[in-house]
């Protein structure tokens, strides 16, 4: 019988079983990632052009350097604002947690950061342990009680073919800057409540000055009763009549001091401080601008003004690289350990050339079966994506919402001052004229209250207008983002982001 020849293999390469393992793991590998190619996020970021309105109808004038500078109050050219704004920016507890958030978003990135590189340990020990008589041990140890010394340095690192620890963190930076961002926009937010508190407070203090010179005059025209009482030119009615707007008016104006402590009660609280604080804040002296002017392409550039809008797209960015991260999961992990030390049952030779160990030890983790979960898993970070692309349309929508209410409100506001000031002023001619006639006794005192309350009614009216044009001022640097100038993912398409790899 001819005996078969080992020629051929004595030829064949030694690893060719190691090479089909690899060819299995390949195959494995590729048909790992069939089993969620129908899976994919469905919503898409809006871009500019799908909200390019151009505003350019609006009355206000369009200016390519007209975003709002980063101490946007400071236009209103009240030193005390100025200070207010410093002090509640250090101080505020809002801003503080919004702070600790970001902290606490670093720290975890940190720690997804780690996973990209070796884990290095140290380990010593002395086991007392005793050898089996029929085991590996040779003798002597065999069958006998020995005392094991060891001691090892340990590496394990995971490398990461699929991405997936990269991708981990870059979701994990993506939240920190969302966060980040956040706490410029509570920030924001904080700044417009102090100004449009203190206008409101500026506010109160000219209701005052009208009220009080309602008052003055009131006072005056009692005073002018009781004088024409005297000299027999008047009735005893006439002076009780004199008398009767003055309680009113009095309890308006505690009513309207009664506001000022309550705002500046307020500024304490924005300010982080207790209500003594308020009390040293005094009263307001804002200026109102004449002319206001618009950046010229707001649906194009409002991506990187808005913090609430560039918030919603980190969130994106980092919903979008948890799916890489959950597509990772459907291939083999493959990680490798190794060690190298020292073991001895001696310990007077435990530092010998010969007690030296080591070992390499890699190993490859495969999802064959898990009921789903991986599908749904990537499923659900899908979903989550859609979530964020659709929370960040509808802040960009709500943000040239926002912006469009305010230069409605500006354009309209112009016109609506110039006839309150027409009106102040025919009501103010037309109670100078009554009161010179009541003086000289050609008008009734109910024709004097009758103009007066018309009035204080258009004066009332006038102040209210002017505090509303410092107020839509204020709105709109914010509504503008206030003068905040942010670093954007380095996406280069709004919507084009890692998770639209297939």
């Amino acid at each position: 019988m001819k005996i078969p020849s080992t020629q051929g293999a004595k030829d064949r390469p030694p690893f060719t079983t190691s090479g089909r393992n690899v060819s299995l793991a390949v195959v494995l590998v590729m048909l790992s990632g069939c089993t969620f190619s129908d899976l994919k996020p469905l919503s898409h970021m809006l871009q500019p052009s799908e909200v390019n309105e151009t505003l350019a109808n609006s009355g206000i004038k369009l200016s390519e350097a007209s975003w709002p500078a980063e101490n946007w109050w400071s236009s209103f050219k009240d030193p005390q604002l100025d200070e207010l704004m410093h002090e509640a920016l250090a101080n505020n507890p809002t801003l503080r947690s919004a702070a600790a958030r970001v902290h606490q978003a670093s720290a975890l990135e940190a720690i997804q950061g780690a996973q990209l590189f070796p884990d290095v340990s140290a380990s010593m020990s002395v086991t007392r342990e005793r050898f089996s008589s029929n085991g590996t041990t040779p003798a002597p140890a065999k069958g006998t009680w020995q005392n094991v010394h060891q001691g090892t340095l340990n590496v394990g690192y995971e490398l990461d073919f699929w991405g997936k620890n990269r991708s981990s963190v870059e979701a994990a930076v993506g939240r920190r800057k969302a966060l980040e961002v956040d706490e410029r926009a509570a920030s924001l937010i904080l700044s417009s409540s102090i100004v449009q508190t203190y206008i409101t407070l500026q506010n109160v203090y000219e209701q005052i000055d009208v009220a009080q010179a309602l008052l003055n005059q009131q006072e005056q025209i009692e005073e002018l009763t009781k004088k024409r009482f005297v000299a027999e030119l008047g009735t005893e009615i006439d002076i009780k009549q004199s008398q009767a707007a003055l309680p009113a008016s009095r309890a308006n104006i505690a009513a309207l001091k009664e506001s000022i402590e309550l705002n500046q009660n307020k500024l304490a609280s924005l300010l982080g401080k207790g209500p003594d604080r308020g009390r040293t804040i005094t009263r307001p002296h804002l200026e109102s601008s004449d002319s206001v002017v618009m950046p010229s392409n707001i649906p194009a550039e409002l991506i990187g003004h808005r913090p609430d809008v560039v918030a919603q797209r980190w969130r994106v960015e980092a919903s979008g690289h948890e799916i890489d991260v959950a597509k990772a999961r459907f291939y083999p992990d493959v990680n490798l350990t190794a060690f190298i030390g020292l073991q001895s049952l001696a310990f007077d030779t435990f530092n010998d050339r010969s007690s030296r160990i080591l070992g390499v030890a890699p190993a490859i983790s495969l999802p064959i079966f898990e009921g789903g979960r991986l599908r749904g898993n990537l499923d659900a970070q899908d979903a989550t994506y859609d979530l964020a692309v659709e929370n960040y349309n509808q802040t960009v929508i709500d943000a040239l919402r926002d912006i469009a209410d305010q230069l409605s409100s500006l354009r309209w506001l112009k016109e609506r001052l110039a006839q309150q000031n027409e009106a102040v002023a025919t009501a103010v001619a037309a109670a100078d004229l009554v009161d010179k006639r009541y003086a000289a006794g050609l008008a009734t005192y109910l024709q004097v209250l009758a103009t007066q309350n018309a009035t204080l009614v258009e004066k009332r009216q006038l102040v209210d207008l002017q505090s509303r044009a410092l107020s839509l001022q204020a709105n709109l640097s914010r509504a503008l983002g206030g003068g905040y100038r942010p670093e954007l993912p380095m996406t280069a398409n709004a919507n084009s982001t890692v998770a639209d790899k297939s």
